[in-house]
């Protein structure tokens, strides 16, 4: 949930002006409900309480905001949980409960959680103040723990079996502390997290796996992020994060010679691995984000044979939320209840199970499973939520067992909110405004 509430904030703080005020205040209780959340995390003295199975937040995240996010933070065991096809109100797993401290480290947790509440607190910093001060101070607090007890939640072994296989740690811990200081940089402008970013993104590095941007790695989103100063022509010290983040954007223009990211034969960014849309929604989110940046400079991005302006990353951006919305292969949309075909058995037990209003008695652990091998359509759409999407062949089967490809996460919906933002603003982005 932490990376959710990142993007989501993220989101709101670059294009939520373009936003119907209705629909940003939508999004700022979706960002308040994770935020809320997050505090009591770290409420506790020498503890920060980190999560571990994931599907249970789906249905309540959902109705907050239309479009926000899906599902994502949880306590539990995952094994249980994974184990069960039931209702959340059904639910009488075990509620074990984790939590990272000085002698069982966890930077990445707490990095995250730190970036988690600086980038929120811009979202409330005129509606609401004194939370905006809270959040700001719950960050300072999480960075310090990340940044004095440094280590990897997955080395522990109670922590990694309440983590992996579902989110495990597989890109370590530095670039949470780096995402961290950034969002504390932008949130307050405090110099001490400046130099921090100045000082240690060479050991920390900065520079590694330019090509990603997801929950476990923050590298290409770091270096836009921090590129800002520098673009703006205030911190010429810099430069290094300005050349990151062209360096991942060059991966996304096929004339490049630079190494590419793969796209399929119908123009989706692909990786392997499973719910492939959050790295379309996540890099368009970047793409915009950093047009955004240069548009208000001389900058472009030089990408050896070819040099790249603001309208061509809008334009890629454009290419990839129209593959999702229904422009596709498939000719199939990939967000529940947008178009006239979309999904219809995803991966959601509350979506797939019938309803307490319409099945009041309980629906016990394994009882759930005909739902779960049933053929049919979910009797309750989650509207607004979108699926992992196609594979590599741009073919998707629609089917609720293959969660690879069927299952919706918060981490997918939350920087499309920002993305479909921008658009409502600039529908035609060659002609985009500023």
């Amino acid at each position: 949930m932490a990376f959710t509430a990142t993007m989501l904030a993220w989101g709101v703080v670059e294009f939520g002006d373009a936003m119907p005020p209705a629909e940003r205040s939508h999004a700022a209780d979706a960002v308040r409900w994770a935020t809320d959340y997050l505090l009591k995390t770290i409420s506790h003295p020498g503890v920060i309480f980190m999560q571990a199975s994931e599907h249970h937040c789906h249905t309540h995240i959902a109705q907050i905001a239309p479009v926000a996010v899906v599902a994502g933070d949880h306590v539990g065991d995952p094994w249980k949980d994974h184990g069960c096809w039931e209702r959340p109100e059904d639910m009488d797993t075990a509620r074990t409960v984790y939590n990272i401290s000085a002698a069982r480290p966890g930077s990445e947790v707490a990095g995250e959680t730190a970036a988690a509440l600086a980038a929120p607190s811009m979202v409330f910093r005129d509606a609401d103040p004194g939370y905006a001060d809270r959040l700001l101070a719950g960050a300072r607090k999480a960075f310090k723990f990340a940044d004095t007890y440094r280590g990897a939640y997955s080395d522990d072994p109670e922590l990694r079996a309440g983590g992996c296989p579902f989110y495990c740690d597989f890109d370590g811990y530095q670039d949470e502390l780096l995402w961290g200081a950034a969002w504390l940089r932008r949130a307050s402008q405090d110099n001490a997290y400046l130099y921090y970013i100045q000082n240690n993104g060479k050991t920390l590095g900065a520079e590694d796996s330019t090509n990603e941007f997801g929950w476990d790695n923050k590298h290409a989103g770091l270096n836009v992020l921090v590129s800002k100063e520098f673009i703006e022509g205030e911190e010429l010290s810099l430069q290094s994060y300005k050349e990151f983040a062209d360096g991942f954007i060059c991966t996304l223009i096929p004339e490049s010679s630079s190494p590419h990211i793969t796209y399929t034969p119908g123009g989706m960014i692909y990786k392997p691995g499973g719910s492939n849309m959050q790295h379309v929604t996540s890099i368009s989110l970047l793409l915009l984000t950093y047009a955004k940046y240069l548009s208000k400079s001389s900058h472009t991005v030089n990408c050896g044979n070819v040099s790249v302006g603001p309208a061509t990353l809008q334009l890629l951006a454009k290419k990839q939320v129209d593959y999702l919305l229904g422009d596709n292969p498939m000719k199939m949309s990939y967000m529940v209840g947008y178009g006239d075909r979309y999904p219809q058995r995803i991966h959601h037990r509350g979506s797939s199970l019938p309803s307490i209003k319409n099945h009041p008695q309980r629906i016990a652990c394994n009882e759930g499973t005909p739902y779960y091998s049933s053929s049919s359509s979910n009797p309750n759409p989650l509207i607004g939520a979108v699926v992992g999407g196609p594979g590599e062949d741009d073919v998707y089967e629609d089917d609720r067992a293959d969660f690879r490809k069927s299952e919706p996460t918060t981490y997918i919906n939350a920087p499309l909110v920002g993305v479909l933002a921008y658009f409502v603003g600039n529908p035609d982005p060659a002609h985009v405004r500023h």
